[in-house]
């Protein structure tokens, strides 16, 4: 199951309904709009982890960030903190907010839907990425195991597994481990 088939099933659709909500929108409406954002939100994840730091960061953040909440109780998405939250992580897989206005224009040329909504539902998305993320690596810390010289679990892994096989070998480890062994 991918990032956007992980937020618009998890309990029951509750994510996408709170997003029209909040946003005014029709539940088609942001379900279009969450799966032309997600996979720029997914490709910035990806982009991000291909560096030491930023893989690091990122294995952090899913293990032990808590954004699982957002999956688990979507009705906070839409509250400040969780909104803050979301700017923080498109800031960081991004790197500036003229990143973030060219994905929002570029999905509403695509959808139809006005940018300066989809810039607002940007970091609801984000938010929610990182919490699929967190579901699909739940599970004991994953940086400190493979920092601890144990290798996860592949169930561990399977939500991570699409960032992180930068050699696309169909293996994560290798990959994991040669990273974690140049941060020694």
């Amino acid at each position: 199951m991918n990032i956007l088939e992980t937020i618009l099933s998890s309990q029951n659709g509750a994510a996408v309904a709170e997003i029209s909500k909040s946003l005014g929108l029709g539940q088609s409406e942001t379900q279009t709009a969450l799966g032309k954002l997600l996979p720029a939100v997914a490709r910035g994840l990806s982009n991000n982890a291909s560096s030491q730091d930023g893989l690091g960061a990122l294995l952090g953040a899913v293990s032990k960030g808590g954004h699982q909440r957002y999956i688990d109780d979507p009705a906070s998405i839409s509250d400040q903190a969780s909104i803050e939250d979301g700017n923080g992580i498109l800031g960081h897989i991004f790197g500036s907010k003229d990143v973030s206005r060219n994905v929002a224009s570029r999905a509403a040329e695509q959808t139809g839907i006005s940018s300066a909504i989809l810039k607002k539902m940007l970091p609801m998305a984000a938010t929610l990425a990182m919490g699929a993320l967190g579901k699909k690596a739940s599970g004991p810390d994953i940086l400190g195991a493979v920092l601890g010289g144990d290798s996860p679990q592949p169930s561990q892994l399977s939500g991570l597994s699409a960032f992180l096989d930068f050699d696309k070998d169909g293996s994560i480890a290798d990959d994991i481990l040669g990273i974690a062994k140049k941060l020694f």
